[in-house]
């Protein structure tokens, strides 16, 4: 069985232009010596290896020993068969991160395994969390095979991965990036969206030398500009300085962050069945009148509108509180769960085993989520804020909303979140989404800058009394806002 059927966790091809890129980056302005040692650690089925016996036919170059290591076994096979005709080619078949560090490497180059932690099993996490530093939150492979590789890096060497670019902005890469700061970074290169055709991974080049200069990084975008940069100590994202326009938000210089102003900040309901719960506004039954809120979901939002239009609504069965509603106290909407094709659906559903089957995947805040609020698109291509003024619309999993603790910063708060400076700073900070968009989340809308202009004493802030006759069941809630 060859690679192309036999699936390999994590693994995703290089194309070749890619490889030779990536080996030029590696060799450039080095004097690479036969005695010299090279690893392309996860090596597959050889393509950067290749790569480095092309480039040394082409410049004439000596080819250093060149080792790769792989866990596949018959892979590593296969790809011994290849290549190790040529004394200074050997594979290896182990686990590239279960080895304790021995030999170290002049050149380090490869394309790591893309497995996140929800691939794992626990034994796995327990096991890499004791071995590495990075194994931080939700943790990638391809994440320990940065730090392995550095471990192993002779003083002077290079390292030369693409990855996804996530490592240099979530929080459960903190800890690789400062590790990654007692080294130099010389290069970020943003590749196309497509350089790995279908699958979508906003691949990244990193180029880090094991020496204790602290050069400006070169960071290349992928629209072809270039800049140097200093990339910030310990392990604080290096997002700003890859992405977007430079703003001039600074945290220090402003009395709060949006989560301090807020009494939430959170992404809306995810019901695991939207087709369940759902209905368009006109094609839900009377009997079910009482248990609908209005929902709206990211593409309900629309940036050319200033206004919130809600076309369909959301059956909730849970009270004011946020508790779920016995079964037996549902009346109308009981019957409607009860259909042997409802329970079906709602049983195929992840919380459905660790949760009674008509719930929701989390406990709804509807204390919360029924106040006047903001709401903004979980991806956009840029970012926008909708005032919700009523408090009765409920977002759904694809809409983020922000409570204000006092609701006289409602009109204030969403003008400054759509003005340019609010912007430029989320286009810094977000997350990259396909196809140039952004991707919205609450660990990042928390630590948004306020200036201090627009709050000038959150000791008075006191969120506003809630009037438990708004909430569910309110059998005119459709009238409300029909």
């Amino acid at each position: 069985m060859t690679r192309e059927n036999r699936p390999v966790r994590g693994f995703v091809p290089t194309p070749d232009r890619l490889v030779d890129h990536m080996v030029d980056l590696l060799f450039d302005g080095k004097a690479v010596a036969h005695e010299e040692r090279l690893l392309d650690p996860g090596c597959g089925a050889g393509a950067f290896m290749k790569g480095v016996l092309r480039w040394s036919a082409r410049t004439h170059s000596p080819l250093p020993h060149v080792t790769g290591i792989e866990l596949d076994k018959q892979l590593a096979r296969e790809t011994a068969s290849q290549l190790c005709s040529n004394p200074q080619v050997n594979v290896i078949q182990e686990d590239f991160l279960r080895t304790r560090p021995g030999e170290k490497y002049h050149y380090v180059i490869g394309n790591p395994p893309y497995v996140s932690i929800l691939q794992l099993d626990e034994r796995e996490k327990a096991e890499y969390k004791t071995l590495y530093r990075s194994a931080t939150g939700r943790f990638d492979l391809y994440m320990l095979f940065f730090e392995r590789a550095l471990q192993i890096l002779e003083p002077g060497g290079r390292l030369v991965f693409v990855t996804p670019e996530k490592f240099t902005y979530v929080d459960s890469a903190s800890s690789l990036r400062a590790l990654m700061r007692a080294y130099d970074v010389r290069k970020l290169e943003l590749l196309p969206e497509n350089v790995f055709g279908d699958l979508t991974t906003y691949p990244l080049v990193t180029v880090v030398e094991n020496s204790k200069d602290r050069r400006p990084t070169s960071i290349l975008n992928r629209e072809g500009d270039e800049k140097t940069a200093a990339l910030p100590r310990g392990g604080a994202s290096w997002g700003p300085l890859l992405n977007g326009p430079k703003s001039d938000l600074k945290p220090r210089r402003m009395t709060n962050v949006l989560s301090r102003i807020c009494d939430r900040v959170s992404c809306g309901i995810a019901t695991g069945a939207d087709e369940i719960f759902v209905f368009e506004r006109n094609e839900l039954p009377d009997d079910l009148h009482k248990f609908a809120w209005p929902t709206v979901a990211g593409r309900d939002l629309d940036p050319s509108k200033g206004r919130i239009e809600t076309r369909s609504v959301m059956l909730i069965p849970y009270n004011a509180h946020g508790t779920l509603i016995p079964l037996e106290d549902l009346g109308p909407l009981r019957q409607y769960l009860m259909d042997p094709q409802v329970v079906a659906r709602l049983l195929k559903r992840t919380c459905a085993s660790r949760k009674p089957w008509y719930a929701f995947h989390e406990n709804p805040a509807m204390s919360q989520i029924l106040r006047p609020k903001i709401l903004c698109k979980d991806i956009a291509r840029q970012p926008a804020f909708w005032l919700d003024r009523s408090g009765e619309t409920v977002p759904r999993h694809s809409v983020y909303y922000v409570v204000p603790k006092d609701e006289s910063l409602l009109d204030p708060l969403c003008e400054y979140l759509n003005g340019k400076q609010a912007r430029d700073w989320l286009i810094e900070n977000c997350q990259r989404a396909a196809n140039g968009f952004i991707r919205t989340q609450s660990n990042v809308l928390k630590r948004l800058p306020i200036p201090y202009e627009l709050v000038t004493d959150t000791r008075n802030l006191i969120g506003p009394m809630l009037n438990p006759q708004r909430l569910h069941p309110m059998p005119t809630v459709l009238e409300m806002v029909a």
